[in-house]
């Protein structure tokens, strides 16, 4: 069955998914949303039986009907190959009775790498199959992980650039150096000062600027995203959550037809509408539990039906997660309006102008598969210590969260179905708040003892991503404030 992809704020209809995973974000500044959401054609227990690779084919032909079977296995192989680290690429942790689905294997060491492995093969599948010219230039904010993943894919890919912006002060020291030290003739990254919202805030606007949009296609060049908005960045994390139910089902820790429960660290909300995309699809899920740091503006939102980012924005020690607007829930509030485009557009606008907007009881009631929770910085210090003290096995401060979202789930429900957390990062991505909290103060030691430490404690040698930027090239240096970045664009492609 052909799907076709609309605008949640009603202006673009019937586009193609190679369409809208070329524009990234709609002319009228909504998400593509598939018209309607497919259901698998394959068995449970068949798809038990295959590989990473084949169930991502699987998942992907569903919804991106206008790439063909070649086209997509294609860019499926080219994706999930040695640059992986584990041969089932997403492979499951058990630990302390919860299932850690480990999604940093790629050559990032975060979940991010998942979907940015292959969206840059959509995209020049896309360009072709429409008969795209232009020099596609990806646009994207990062709030730590996004920035290097989309740039380790896009880095030296014919007929694109990609530039990315990112808060100076808002990223571990390690996600920063990843990127200032990417290689690529094509790869810009720019330090903003100011937080991920600004970046991300900043972005939409070039996006929304049709003069420069001229101005550019002049130049031979058309703006994409590499965000979670795209929706070439969604479609692939809902394979891993699929490939994990059928893991489990394989593994015969549940039955066929099961229900059990996902756990996702939040910040803009792409990750965890994959796992409600994969309910929808026919996956035995009961609850998707949202788990927020202290910038707990999702977890406010499903306690009261009230979006509000009014509010002070904290630095955490799980940084991709310290975000006040949640770009994908625009397409939760789409499906609880029943698709109703001028009531998501009318919120949406609503957000802009005063910074926040309620949801209706109804569609309340049908966002009813969510449970929100919040963990404090302190309590995911203690979440990540218990549970490398009980058990040796040591998380990245974003699954921290999750983590402890999931423990205080379970007390205040007795809701006991086997649960997936979804384990976003490699702790040596956060070595220092990671070993601060298992040892207390580590004042004094560079980044790289940390990391040296980690690997005697964890038992896990350090990964390659880390190995390589210890004495690696600065490449970048470029820096900017919000109200710069579109000139910065300009200056970058000139």
């Amino acid at each position: 069955m052909a799907i076709y992809y609309s605008s949640t704020r009603g202006g673009e209809k019937n586009v193609t998914a190679s369409q809208a995973i070329l524009k990234g974000l709609a002319e009228d500044g909504g998400l593509f949303m598939p018209d309607t959401i497919p259901v698998f054609d394959r068995s449970f227990s068949e798809l038990a039986k295959m590989s990473y690779q084949e169930v991502a084919y699987e998942v992907m032909k569903l919804f991106l009907s206008d790439f063909t079977e070649e086209e997509l296995k294609d860019c499926i192989a080219r994706a999930y190959d040695s640059k992986f680290d584990t041969e089932e690429i997403a492979p499951l942790v058990k630990a302390d009775g919860a299932y850690y689905l480990e999604l940093f294997h790629g050559n990032t060491i975060a979940f991010k790498d998942m979907a940015l492995s292959i969206l840059p093969r959509f995209m020049t599948a896309a360009a072709r199959k429409n008969k795209i010219d232009n020099t596609i230039v990806i646009l994207t904010a990062t709030s730590g992980d996004t920035g290097k993943a989309a740039m380790a894919g896009f880095a030296d890919v014919e007929g694109t650039k990609i530039i990315v912006f990112y808060p100076k002060d808002g990223v571990s020291r390690v996600q920063e150096l990843q990127m200032l030290t990417q290689k690529g003739d094509n790869t810009s990254v720019v330090g903003i000062d100011g937080n991920f919202d600004d970046a991300q805030n900043g972005v939409k606007k070039i996006f929304n600027d049709k003069e420069f949009e001229k101005e550019l296609a002049a130049k031979g060049y058309q703006l994409s995203s590499a965000n979670s908005i795209n929706i070439g960045r969604l479609v692939p994390q809902i394979v891993y959550y699929v490939y994990a139910y059928v893991k489990l089902l394989e593994n015969g820790e549940i039955e066929d037809g099961e229900k059990i429960n996902i756990t996702v660290p939040t910040g803009n909300f792409g990750n965890i509408l994959a796992a409600y995309f994969a309910k929808q699809m026919g996956l035995p899920v009961g609850r998707l539990i949202c788990a927020s740091n202290d910038n707990k503006v999702l977890y406010d939102f499903f306690q009261t039906g009230i979006y509000d980012r009014k509010r002070e924005f904290i630095l955490t020690s799980s940084p991709s997660m310290d975000i006040l607007i949640s770009s994908n829930l625009e397409r939760l509030i789409y499906l609880s309006t029943g698709c109703d485009a001028a009531k998501t557009r009318e919120l949406m606008e609503e957000l802009t102008r005063d910074g926040k907007y309620t949801v209706t009881d109804d569609m309340r009631e049908r966002m009813a598969d969510f449970s929100g929770g919040y963990a404090t910085q302190e309590e995911n210090a203690a979440e990540i210590k218990r549970l490398f003290d009980d058990t040796g096995y040591m998380i990245d401060t974003h699954t921290g969260v999750a983590s402890c979202v999931y423990r205080k789930y379970v007390k205040e429900t007795n809701d006991t179905a086997k649960t997936v957390i979804a384990s976003t990062a490699s702790p040596y991505k956060f070595s220092r708040s990671v070993m601060e909290a298992i040892y207390g103060s580590e004042e004094g030691k560079d980044e790289f003892e940390l990391i040296d430490e980690m690997e005697k404690a964890s038992g896990v040698a350090v990964p390659a991503a880390i190995e390589e930027i210890r004495n690696a090239e600065i490449r970048h240096n470029i820096q900017c404030t919000p109200d710069t970045m579109e000139s910065t664009v300009d200056d970058i492609l000139k």
